[in-house]
């Protein structure tokens, strides 16, 4: 059983504390927990510059059901976030219910008035290194069930409006819920090994100056 934090994710967390880690410098390996206060753990995600270059939405294919039980990603994400569980019947197929929107500060009580967002959006992940990975990597990621912060059920007009952009372009209306919301997109990438631009960690350093600097927790997905 791996302990806490293996002496080399130990090792590349100690040396990103003393300068800002490169695309090329990984912080683990698979299935590695790592547990850092949260402006450590901005520091420790890898800087490389953006390209958008070939993206195609398809490249990651969800929604996929993947534990084969009827339900799809998208499903298991709105049974597991509901506030009041919705009515399941045959084919999964979901009604009534009730569900807390984070971004907006409001409950909805239909499943069809909800997306699931990627926290980090497909796009996004594409120019932070997912362009260079598998399928398989890209449909693991785009159907993240392992980590309750890679998916988020939300209205769907604050998730069109923040539609691909990252947080140098877009913070959640309801302004109490953004230190949650930022300290979620750094778990994100350092889950996955994304890499940010400066824009980006210049942005996610200033935001998160007045939010509590507690501890942030990930298990490496690659």
């Amino acid at each position: 059983m791996r302990t806490l934090v293996t002496v080399a994710a130990a090792a590349a967390a100690v040396a990103a504390l003393i300068t800002p880690a490169h695309a090329d410098d990984p912080l683990g390996e698979k299935g590695d927990t790592l547990t850092l206060p949260l402006a450590d753990a901005i520091t420790a995600l890898p800087t490389a510059a953006e390209s958008r270059a070939g993206y195609q939405r398809s490249a990651f294919k969800h929604w996929v059901d993947a534990d084969k039980d009827g339900c799809n990603t998208r499903n298991e994400v709105l049974k597991t976030e509901a506030v009041i569980a919705p009515e399941q019947v045959t084919g999964c197929k979901l009604s009534g219910g009730q569900w807390y929107s984070a971004y907006s500060n409001t409950y909805v009580n239909s499943p069809s008035a909800l997306d699931i967002d990627h926290l980090v959006p497909l796009a996004e992940s594409w120019d932070s290194g997912a362009s260079t990975w598998t399928a398989a990597e890209r449909e693991a990621y785009a159907n993240d069930l392992g980590d309750d912060r890679s998916l988020i059920a939300v209205t769907a007009a604050t998730n069109r409006s923040k539609a691909d952009q990252d947080p140098t372009e877009w913070l959640p209306p309801y302004e109490p819920y953004r230190c949650q919301y930022l300290t979620d997109w750094i778990a994100t990438k350092l889950r996955w090994q994304l890499t940010v631009d400066e824009a980006e960690r210049d942005t996610l350093t200033q935001a998160t100056t007045g939010c509590p600097n507690q501890p942030v927790k990930i298990t490496l997905a690659r």
